[in-house]
């Protein structure tokens, strides 16, 4: 199994335009499909071979995409919405309706993250087993506004625009600013999510590097008190924003013990 930018992509028309995606073939039977959402500035390309080597320690399927106006995918107008979180939950309900999977596990980092929980308690699909996510924000704070902020310096004075060029290419300028603008947005300081997670009907693990520069452990501890069937918060040490490239073996030793738990409710 790889997650070879060049191998294995294609497409899916939804309502709004075409969305770029990524499937690895199951290699057990009766598994669930693992669908893997990025990040803020994420695409498939980001996820390197991560997505690979879950699927292949679980024995399940894989999706991974790129949202609408990120990596291939159709561009999208901006400024986004300040709710743009919760139309990526519809899209999410729509994509997996339209590549007709069933059961499935989301595995979603930060903003991926975000939309996962959105997902499953507002616009969960039939067969959505669990929700695993990675440095997710469950409400906005000052911390997260700070490290965007430096962010989009970054971004302006040329380097981290240089390193997204590759995986984005057109979208790249909608890519950042969609996501910066939004969260640097005054009104998105009310953003918040938390008041949703009660209503959320599966098990969840939320993954945080214990030296995340986007969010504090306050984020994680609002998802374990708050979601509705419950969750087990893994805090990871000497790691950042993304357990997933900070802390491989960690990171994925307990996304496997997840969804062996999980995987097994649902066969």
């Amino acid at each position: 199994m790889s997650n070879d930018p060049n191998t294995a992509r294609s497409s899916v028309n939804l309502r709004a335009g075409r969305i770029e995606i990524q499937q690895l073939p199951a290699v057990l039977p009766r598994r669930p499909t693992l669908v893997f959402l990025h990040e803020g500035l994420g695409s498939i390309t980001q996820w390197r071979e991560y997505p690979a080597h879950l699927a292949a320690r679980t024995g399940c399927a894989a999706l991974i995409y790129s949202r609408f106006g990120y990596g291939r995918s159709d561009p999208v107008r901006l400024p986004r919405p300040l709710r743009y979180m919760h139309d990526e939950a519809f899209v999410l309900s729509e994509l997996v309706e339209r590549t007709g999977i069933s059961d499935h596990i989301l595995v979603g980092h930060s903003d991926g993250g975000s939309i996962a929980l959105i997902y499953a308690a507002l616009t969960p699909a039939p067969g959505l087993l669990g929700v695993i996510t990675e440095a997710a924000h469950v409400f906005c704070e000052a911390k997260t506004v700070a490290a965007i902020e430096r962010a989009r310096v970054d971004f302006t004075s040329g380097g981290l625009r240089t390193a997204l060029v590759r995986h984005h290419g057109d979208n790249t300028d909608a890519a950042f600013f969609g996501w910066c603008d939004a969260w640097l947005d005054p009104a998105f300081r009310d953003w918040d999510i938390r008041p949703l997670l009660g209503s959320i009907r599966v098990p969840v693990l939320a993954l945080q590097g214990a030296d995340d520069e986007y969010g504090t452990g306050l984020q994680p501890d609002a998802i374990r008190q708050r979601a509705g069937a419950g969750a087990e918060v893994r805090i990871v040490p000497q790691c950042g924003h993304a357990p997933h490239r900070d802390q491989l073996r960690p990171t994925l030793d307990a996304m496997t013990a997840f969804v062996e738990r999980i995987g097994e409710r649902g066969a």
